[in-house]
């Protein structure tokens, strides 16, 4: 885990869950490696990934992805992959036992916010701790995002 403040570089990135950020409140990032097939990888480099819907989960002590769409590479004839199919996360024991008891106690999701290839040409997922907003608290960022909006506006008209 990367300390507070400091800024991992991010290469290029292959597919951003955009909706999180206004459901959930996030609290902590994870950046987490991906078990994938060769096929897998090959389609992430193209640059044809969702995980929109996507989450993920504690099983048996490893942390897995679940309902990520990586589509099948079309090259690849039989050799494919499920494009829905599990992927398993690389953490560290002590990160994966942070995450399994801050959602285990304190009701927080593992929401994942985007995958990309880090500078040695690694796919990496960062992974969020995240509270669920309420309906008042989404009114509230959406009101705070428009009035940005709207102010940015007026300095670009006043010079």
């Amino acid at each position: 885990m990367a300390p507070k403040g400091s800024q991992r570089t991010v290469g290029k990135i292959v597919a951003e869950n955009r909706k999180a950020r206004f459901n959930y409140e996030i609290v902590d990032t994870y950046e987490a490696g991906l078990v994938l097939t060769g096929t897998e990888v090959k389609s992430l480099r193209d640059g044809k990934a969702n995980i929109a819907e996507s989450y993920a989960t504690n099983e048996g002590g490893e942390i897995w992805l679940i309902n990520s769409h990586l589509p099948e590479y079309l090259q690849a004839n039989r050799f494919n992959h499920a494009p829905r199919r599990r992927r398993k996360l690389l953490l560290s024991q002590r990160e994966i036992h942070k995450l399994t008891s801050a959602v285990s106690r304190d009701g927080m999701s593992l929401v994942p916010l985007k995958i990309y290839f880090n500078e040695k040409g690694r796919a990496k997922l960062e992974l969020a701790l995240a509270r669920g907003k309420k309906l008042h608290d989404k009114r509230e960022s959406e009101k705070e995002r428009d009035w940005n909006r709207q102010k940015g506006r007026l300095l670009r008209e006043r010079g």
